[in-house]
């Protein structure tokens, strides 16, 4: 018994030093700059929402926020890069529905798997998009749209940023909650396929209001709802999609998420500085003009919000039966 009481002290003693170690590294944190990875292109929502989020935290931290972008693979290159990366705080990933919910449940070879390689921080904003339909197309009203869908099943068609992305799962989900049969045209990107609904060469596209409010304020597309649970703020007219058919939504949501491993109080740390951050009423001001609504929660609801997500538009793809072409 004597060799295992005088380990007693010494075991003690690594786990007092290991305690003493984490906490002076959480006091002392940030002691340099940080990389916000941003998986997506300058100029994408991803990207505004990041400097929006960047150039506060550098106040709050004491310390400069870089933002990396690392476009590429719906989201998949940049937050691989961010799960490889050391978890001490100095690196941390701007998630998106893409990168925590969909690609998942598309892919099964991914390079990163968004439970096991990140711990969620907080969520940082979410926003519906909208269903606006070219002019040619006498709908103006969901239960319109539907209603000739039910009467040409196939004949109109819905454009996309491309197989897999929000656009497409929000049309798929219409077509199962509302029985009918839109047909599905990917395009490569969110420009071109709006640009063709203007056209008249697709008849509809659930697109960011951003991207469509010049083009609905010229008459040049025609918007019949959005595709939250709630109305969106920056376009308070118009009904859901929800209010004609009970149940449907999809809607976009971004966050902030640290490589696994990550200590806790630093985590602590960053959720209090993106929480205070988020409730600015300047940041406020510029995350509404982005076509999102403010969300900073903590990291347990934020890991909550994802699972549900994951699970609920896991089951879309499944029922819709969405592959992606490798």
């Amino acid at each position: 018994m004597r060799p295992l009481r005088s380990s007693c002290p010494l075991a003690l003693s690594i786990v007092l030093f290991l305690c003493f170690t984490v906490g002076a590294h959480a006091q002392t944190y940030p002691v340099k700059p940080i990389r916000l990875i941003v998986a997506d292109a300058a100029g994408g929502a991803p990207d505004q929402l990041g400097r929006i989020l960047a150039h506060r935290l550098s106040e709050g931290l004491g310390q400069q926020v870089i933002v990396d972008n690392r476009p590429g693979a719906a989201g998949a290159l940049g937050a691989d890069v961010a799960a490889r990366a050391r978890p001490d705080g100095y690196s941390l990933l701007l998630t998106t529905t893409s990168i925590y919910a969909i690609l998942p449940a598309l892919k099964r070879d991914l390079a990163y798997d968004p439970v096991k390689d990140f711990v969620p921080v907080s969520r940082l904003a979410t926003a519906s998009n909208v269903l606006v339909v070219t002019v040619a197309l006498s709908a103006r009203s969901v239960a319109e749209l539907v209603q000739m869908a039910k009467r040409q099943p196939g004949v109109i068609n819905y454009a996309s940023a491309g197989i897999g992305s929000p656009a497409h799962l929000a049309g798929e989900m219409l077509n199962l909650l509302a029985e009918i049969k839109l047909t599905h045209v990917p395009y490569k990107g969110a420009a071109p396929a709006l640009l063709d609904v203007i056209a008249g060469n697709a008849q509809l596209i659930i697109t960011s209001p951003i991207a469509a409010q010049a083009h609905m304020q010229g008459g040049r597309v025609r918007a019949l709802a959005t595709t939250g649970s709630e109305r969106n703020p920056s376009l308070p007219d118009l009904p859901t999609i929800a209010e004609t058919l009970p149940g449907y939504e999809i809607s976009q949501s971004w966050g902030v998420v640290a490589p696994a491993g990550t200590p806790a109080p630093i985590v602590t740390r960053l959720n209090d500085e993106i929480v205070k951050a988020m409730n600015r009423p300047d940041v406020k001001e510029q995350v509404l003009k982005t076509g999102a609504i403010p969300a900073g929660d903590s990291a347990a609801s934020f890991e909550a919000f994802m699972a549900n997500e994951r699970q609920r538009l896991g089951d879309l793809i499944a029922k819709a039966g969405i592959t992606l072409e490798d």
